[in-house]
């Protein structure tokens, strides 16, 4: 899909769960943002918010908008526009749009999958939770009502095999951008320690039999932090791993990359395809027991040798660098003000 046209009193609604401070509801708001320097009036549009004396928007989040609005506050109009994640809640919460026109944004292939069945809510989840999304209607029982979407936008290349895999063309490539702090890093290699660092809440099953495999290694988890000390704990580190899913296009390989970082990880979700992930071949690996002896092999090659391997990630960094600019080009070139 090329392009929608709207028109100049247009208003668009971008849901999003409030409070969270993650990567999928930062790129949310970043949307919204570029929406509005476009001059197109757009709003980000908080669901789930029911904790009482809570402001609806992180503080790292209010850089990108200056209001926002509830769900009672849609105009369900033929001439607006409601912009939703793969999140199931949210999905669900378009169904009661019967005007505005509706675009489904794939952030995260996996997440969704988990809940698109009951088969598959089952499959993944223990019995008090199940309870719990069914009681919520957090469960989408079938793929009927994804294709009735006016449009789809994908932010990974691994959501645009999901989508051409279920039946579905109407599609447009929006993916996303870190943070303006990643961008003007300057790392220094005198500062960098043996360390290795990792996300204990992806992949954890593998890595924890790669950390007891590995005593001499030096493993630290991104646990408890806040942003500044994510990024000064990855400045200081030579080396991030991620053996989780890779539902989407994940930002936290990106950020360390940005900070030095050797990346390693396995070929699951979205680190199979190299226009997500874009390392060098040898710096993946099928997360199997059998290959733990050779991942260690690559960690100690980057960190005694990381001056020379660094600079493999070179042409990845520079890819970073240009995908603000190719964000702010894709929505400008996807929404036409008539």
């Amino acid at each position: 899909m090329d392009k929608m046209i709207i028109k100049g009193d247009t208003e668009i609604y971008v849901l999003c769960p409030a409070y969270k401070k993650t990567g999928g509801p930062e790129l949310l708001h970043q949307l919204v943002k570029e929406l509005n320097d476009n001059g197109i009036k757009a709003y980000i549009t908080y669901f789930k918010t029911k904790r009482n004396n809570k402001e609806y928007t992180p503080n790292d989040f209010k850089k990108y908008i200056t209001e926002y609005r509830l769900l009672d506050e849609i105009n369900d109009s033929e001439n607006n526009i409601i912009i939703t994640p793969e999140v199931t809640s949210a999905i669900r919460l378009t169904k009661k749009i019967k005007n505005a026109k509706k675009i489904l944004w794939w952030l995260s292939v996996d997440n969704f999958k988990k809940t698109h069945t009951f088969k598959n809510v089952i499959k993944n989840y223990r019995i008090y939770i199940v309870l719990i999304l069914l009681l919520r209607g957090e469960v989408t029982l079938n793929f009927d009502y994804i294709k009735t979407f006016d449009c789809h936008f994908c932010q990974s290349y691994y959501s645009i095999d999901y989508l051409k895999s279920n039946g579905i063309s109407n599609f447009y490539y929006l993916s996303d951008y870190v943070s303006d702090e990643y961008l003007i890093i300057d790392y220094a290699f005198e500062e960098k320690e043996d360390i290795i660092v990792y996300n204990p809440k992806k992949g954890i099953e593998f890595t924890e039999k790669l950390i007891e495999a590995s005593p001499d290694l030096n493993f630290v988890p991104i646990k408890g932090l806040t942003t500044n000390q994510v990024k000064e704990l990855l400045l200081k580190s030579k080396v991030y791993i991620d053996f989780g899913n890779h539902p989407g296009k994940d930002r936290l390989p990106r950020e360390a990359a940005m900070c030095g970082c050797c990346i390693l990880t396995n070929k699951q979700g979205s680190a199979k395809y190299h226009e997500d992930v874009s390392i060098d071949d040898e710096f993946k690996f099928d997360d199997e027991e059998e290959n733990i002896g050779v991942i260690q092999n690559k960690i100690t090659q980057c960190i005694e040798n990381y001056e020379i391997e660094t600079k493999k990630f070179n042409a990845y960094r520079n890819a970073i660098k240009q995908e603000k600019q190719k964000f702010k080009d894709d929505v400008e070139k996807f929404f036409k003000i008539m």
